[in-house]
């Protein structure tokens, strides 16, 4: 390829001159642990995305979903995080195994407005830990702590391009079936592809 018509930004100087330099008040908001309005919005939150990476750099990025405040905040520098039944893949606990650093990313609809934070993780099997976050008369599997290292507030933006919660701008739902989906990769048809989204919908309603 021509040097001259290759786009690719490979240097932090390049990418600064591309797309700026942060706001005079905009490192305020990066903390070394959690304030009070971290605190307040961890306990009110129902979602999160887990971001993982094992030691290779391989990354994953997994969801974890319950009642508001599933997350408990042990105190400003440690927060306890359940895992409870799923696919059984781990690939993001098998990373923090092999990288113990991880990212999050707190939501909570409707604001507009999301909560990072990052650290280091570990994984814990302990009993009366697992018990303190029971949902549904069952403990978690799994409690993975967290010791936080950075975290701030990051702006409505992507979630004010995205209109992600105005109702009035989502398409109708597309119920995705994983029998559909699976039965082809195994040669079968309709038949087992009703058992499978049938089995699934078992899952779903036993299982949480």
């Amino acid at each position: 390829m021509d040097a001259g018509s290759d786009h690719r930004i490979t240097t932090v100087a390049a990418l600064r001159e591309r797309m700026g330099g942060a706001g005079a008040v905009t490192p305020l908001k990066l903390l070394t642990e959690l304030d009070d309005a971290a605190i307040d919005f961890i306990r009110r939150a129902p979602f999160l995305v887990l971001a993982t990476a094992d030691a290779a750099g391989n990354q994953q990025a997994s969801p974890k979903g319950d009642d508001p405040g599933f997350v408990l905040v042990e105190d400003r520098r440690t927060l306890l995080i359940p895992d409870r039944s799923g696919n059984n893949l781990l690939f993001g606990l098998e990373n923090i195994l092999a990288n113990p650093h991880v990212g999050l990313l707190f939501i909570m609809p409707p604001n507009t407005e999301t909560l990072r934070v990052s650290g280091k993780a570990e994984l814990s099997a302990d009993p009366a830990l697992l018990e303190r976050p029971a949902a549904r008369g069952k403990p978690a599997k799994v409690v993975i702590r967290l010791t936080v290292t950075q975290c701030f507030f990051h702006c409505a933006k992507a979630f004010m391009r995205s209109r992600l919660w105005q109702h009035e701008s989502w398409p109708a739902r597309t119920p995705f079936s994983f029998g559909r989906y699976l039965a082809p990769k195994m040669g079968k048809g309709e038949a087992l592809a009703r058992e499978i989204d049938a089995h699934v919908e078992e899952d779903y309603r036993t299982n949480l």
